[in-house]
Order: structure tokens, then sequence, then C-alpha cells
């Protein structure tokens, strides 16, 4: 299971498969990942180049999504899926700057003025 976090505003890249045996050596899989939302806000992305690898892009909405990540183990004409899950937990993004913004010039006398 991978569990990440992050904010609304942000993805996080570069998530890997590295398949193992039941005793832990490294395997192959037939295929790339097949990556699906069971639940919540976010998003994925895979670049077929890297068919191991794949990015987790949050939603607007705080909170848990949940993937499923799936492949086929038998390296022969059958489908043998071999699955786990991926949570992102997404948080709200926060202030980081005030952005001023000027107000008009007015002589020094004049009453104090409120934007609307």
């Amino acid at each position: 299971m991978l569990n990440v976090a992050c904010t609304n505003e942000q993805k996080v890249v570069g998530n890997t498969a590295q398949p193992k045996t039941e005793g832990g050596n490294p395997a192959q899989v037939d295929g790339p990942l097949r990556i699906t939302v069971q639940s919540g806000d976010g998003t994925f992305a895979q670049d077929p180049a890297f068919p191991l690898q794949f990015d987790l892009i949050s939603g607007d909405a705080l909170g848990d999504t949940v993937y499923l990540i799936e492949a086929d183990a038998d390296l022969g004409a059958g489908v043998e899926l071999i699955q786990e899950l991926a949570t992102l937990t997404v948080s709200g993004a926060k202030a980081a700057s005030f952005g001023l913004v000027a107000g008009n010039v007015v002589p020094k006398n004049a009453a104090p003025q409120a934007k609307k």
C-alpha cells in the first residue's frame, strides 16, 4: 500500500512500481500498470515510455483519493492480476503571500477610506 499526501495545488510525480516475487526478489509484469480511481476527487497520469511509473494528481476537494493499481503477473498468454492500493491525502493549500494591492493617494488630512 502506498500512502502519500499533498495540497490541492500539487501532484505526486514519479511513483514507481517495483514488482517482487513472494520471496522478495525482483520480478517482471506483462505490460504497463493499470490504474483506476476507486474513490475521491483525484486523477492520475502515466507516460507510455515509463510503464511502471505514474503521477497522482490532487483534485480540488480535500480528503482522500484511493487508486487501484493492477498489473498482469502472468508473462504468458493468460492474465493473472496483482493489485495494490494507493491513497493520496489532499489538504488545502495555505496562504504563502499577502498579495498586497496599493490604495489611492489622498491628502494627509483626508478621512481613512475603507475598500469596498
